[in-house]
């Protein structure tokens, strides 16, 4: 599928939101940026999603995380539909812009075309892309949701959580990690820097190789 891709740098585009007209660099600023795409207003999981969306903002702007939807209908239908989105969701506030991508061009650029849903009229929507986009613009995590499929926020909270804990330092998050587990050192890392690096110390797992990869820590 052509588009955005792990490693690649977001285009600045110049973009129709229900915030007014932005680009997206000027957007994203020092921060971060979560681009999420549905596949149309006035849908089920959709709304539940960008309810969702609207109750985790605190807890996205704490860790300096900026959001932006985005789907193919057109402003009017996004402003109208936001009302139903804050009165199924006991009235969390939709505060974030929502582009409006009427033509389909932002979903092909930005790699959010779901492969096999159409809407009514036999055009492409767009899937339950969402991009983690880093202050240097590049994608540093992509999720690809089927439109059967709802996201869950919890996951897109711990992954940030991991993402700044990597960015920060030199480390890894295992499997299942959650903020307060160790985190493992990355193998790029000596023993001899490790310890200059993590003063607190770290633990190193016996394997069956005798390899001394596996080497915990907490940050």
């Amino acid at each position: 599928m052509p588009g955005l891709t792990l490693g690649d740098t977001i285009p600045n585009l110049e973009v129709d939101t229900t915030h007014g007209r932005l680009r997206f660099y000027d957007y994203i600023g020092d921060g971060w940026l979560i681009l999420f795409s549905h596949p149309g207003d006035f849908t089920p999981v959709c709304t539940t999603e960008l309810g969702k969306m609207a109750e985790y903002a605190d807890k996205f702007a704490e860790r300096g995380v900026k959001l932006l939807g985005l789907s193919c209908d057109d402003l009017h239908s996004h402003r109208e539909w936001i009302k139903d989105i804050e009165a199924y969701n006991n009235g969390y506030k939709v505060e974030f812009p929502i582009v409006a991508d009427p033509k389909r061009e932002l979903i092909q650029q930005l790699n959010m075309v779901d492969p096999d849903e159409k809407d009514a009229q036999g055009n492409q929507v767009p899937s339950r892309a969402l991009h983690i986009v880093g202050p240097d613009k590049k994608i540093k995590l992509s999720f690809l949701y089927p439109a059967s499929v709802g996201r869950n926020m919890d996951e897109v909270v711990r992954v940030l959580d991991a993402l700044h804990k990597s960015a920060k330092h030199k480390v890894a998050t295992p499997a299942n990690w959650k903020p307060g587990d160790p985190v493992v050192i990355s193998p790029s890392v000596s023993n001899e820097a490790a310890k200059q690096m993590f003063p607190q110390g770290y633990k190193s797992t016996h394997l069956p190789s005798n390899k001394d990869y596996l080497r915990l820590t907490h940050v």
